[in-house]
């Protein structure tokens, strides 16, 4: 079993690892001081291709592999927390169930501007009552016309104060 990253993989892991030193570096204490959320790093990982790194270029990802991906959450934790659960939370949580579960309607309106980091996704899954198990929540979805109108309240929500798009965890038979 060979152990060694691929030329592609090492390019990928080296791209962010300059990017986190020279760009989130410098702002990771005050980030933590301040507990502020770096919205100014998410335009610049979208220019760099980091947002949507394990998903395909024909959704505007950048069709690596989840090796590379996970390389990169890496790098950027190296040297900021907070800038690497960003991309995780994007990527992983709110990336991940459109692109898997969605239908070719949800592709086409979300998955390429969350894939190509145009638009930032967050996960609602946590409720004050039932944390994070999703049996427990109460939050329901119910269908009026074409659209369902949500009823509840999320916490916790990773990304939400500068996010676009949300994967929200809701019933919608509570049955």
């Amino acid at each position: 079993m060979d152990f060694e990253l691929t030329d592609e993989q090492q390019l990928i892991r080296d791209a962010v690892r300059e990017f986190a030193q020279s760009e989130v570096a410098p702002i990771a204490a005050e980030v933590d001081r301040d507990h502020r959320f770096p919205a100014e790093m998410v335009p610049r990982m979208a220019e760099l291709n980091i947002m949507g790194l394990p998903y395909p270029e024909k959704f505007g990802g950048a069709g690596a592999d989840q090796l590379s991906y996970m390389l990169a959450a890496e790098e950027l934790a190296r040297v900021c927390a907070t800038t690497s659960v960003i991309l995780l939370a994007h990527a992983s949580l709110a990336t991940y169930p459109v692109y898997k579960f969605g239908t070719d309607a949800q592709h086409e309106k979300y998955l390429h501007d969350m894939a190509s980091g145009r638009r930032l996704g967050a996960f609602a899954l946590t409720e004050p009552g039932a944390g994070t198990d999703a049996g427990a929540g109460t939050t329901t979805a119910t269908l009026k016309g074409d659209e369902y109108v949500l009823n509840g309240s999320k916490i916790f929500i990773t990304n939400a104060p500068f996010a676009e798009i949300y994967v929200v965890f809701a019933k919608t038979d509570p049955a």
